[in-house]
């Protein structure tokens, strides 16, 4: 578990940047999805689902979960290189399950891309398995960065 308690607390407006230096620091970012746009979306949908956790003054992680009705989605869970391994991701999903949890959500689900066998042993220890089914996508938008 953590030695430093994390603060988790919603997105703010003025974390955009940070967010944004993390998720390209944890290579999240792709030329599809342009990052800005996705926390401007995300703003309009259940903004107190996209949670942040602070180590002091630090921005160190996040997490984007959102609820339709039928399942939970996360997005974006990021943990700093230099503080991984430390429990913080788990704190930060625990945080995202819980608040989907209060919604009456029933199942989360979220994607790994291919290849990225770290993160699925990460998700694999919180008990996510492997649904068997095919990711498909079509974009409605370009979103070129």
């Amino acid at each position: 578990m953590p030695k430093n308690p994390l603060n988790i607390r919603p997105f703010q407006k003025e974390d955009e940047t940070a967010v944004v230096a993390l998720w390209r620091i944890c290579e999240l970012i792709v030329p599809w999805n342009n990052p800005h746009k996705d926390i401007a979306r995300k703003l309009k949908i259940q903004p107190e689902l996209f949670l942040v956790g602070m180590l002091d003054s630090l921005l160190i992680a996040s997490v984007m979960g959102g609820y339709e009705g039928h399942r939970g989605w996360i997005n974006y869970l990021a943990v700093h290189p230099n503080f991984q391994g430390l429990g913080y991701g788990q704190k930060m999903m625990e945080s995202v399950e819980s608040e989907l949890r209060k919604r009456g959500c029933p199942k989360i689900n979220l994607q790994i891309r291919h290849g990225n066998d770290r993160v699925m042993a990460f998700y694999q220890k919180l008990g996510f398995k492997d649904d068997k089914a095919l990711s498909m996508g079509k974009r409605l938008e370009e979103d070129h960065n």
